[in-house]
C-alpha cells in the first residue's frame, strides 16, 4: 500500500487522470495507444493499466478495494514522473510522450 493517505491519493488521482472511462476506452482501442509501451507479453503495461484505470473510475469511491487504490497510486507516480520529464518541443500532438500518458488515464493537451 502507498504511504499515501486514500485522501492525498484520490485527490492527485482526480487531478491527474483527466480523461472520462468512455473516452479512454476509445483510445485504447486505437492503433496509436497499442504503438506505445513495453509489450513483451503482448499488451503493454501502460495499456493493461488503462483498462484497470476505466474500471477505477466506473467505481464508486466508497467501494475501491486496496488492490484499486494501490493501482491509483501507481498511476499517480507515473503519470508524475512522465510529466516532470517534459514532452516533446514540437508535435506533441502525435508523440510516443503523449500516447503513453493517455494510456495512464492522462491527456496533456487537455491541461
Amino acid at each position: 500500500m502507498s504511504s499515501k493517505s486514500k485522501e492525498t491519493i484520490w485527490d492527485e488521482w482526480c487531478d491527474l487522470v483527466n480523461m472520462a472511462p468512455q473516452e479512454l476506452e476509445d483510445w485504447l482501442k486505437t492503433d496509436e495507444s497499442k504503438s506505445v509501451g513495453d509489450s513483451d507479453s503482448g499488451e503493454s503495461t501502460g495499456h493493461a493499466s488503462g483498462r484497470r484505470i476505466v474500471e477505477i473510475k466506473r467505481t464508486n469511491k466508497d467501494a475501491l478495494t486496496d488492490d484499486q487504490w494501490d493501482h491509483m497510486a501507481k498511476v499517480v507516480g507515473y503519470v508524475k514522473r512522465h510529466l516532470s520529464l517534459g514532452g516533446p518541443d514540437n508535435n506533441v500532438a502525435h508523440s510516443d510522450w503523449r500516447y503513453s500518458l493517455m494510456n495512464w488515464g492522462h491527456d496533456p493537451l487537455e491541461d
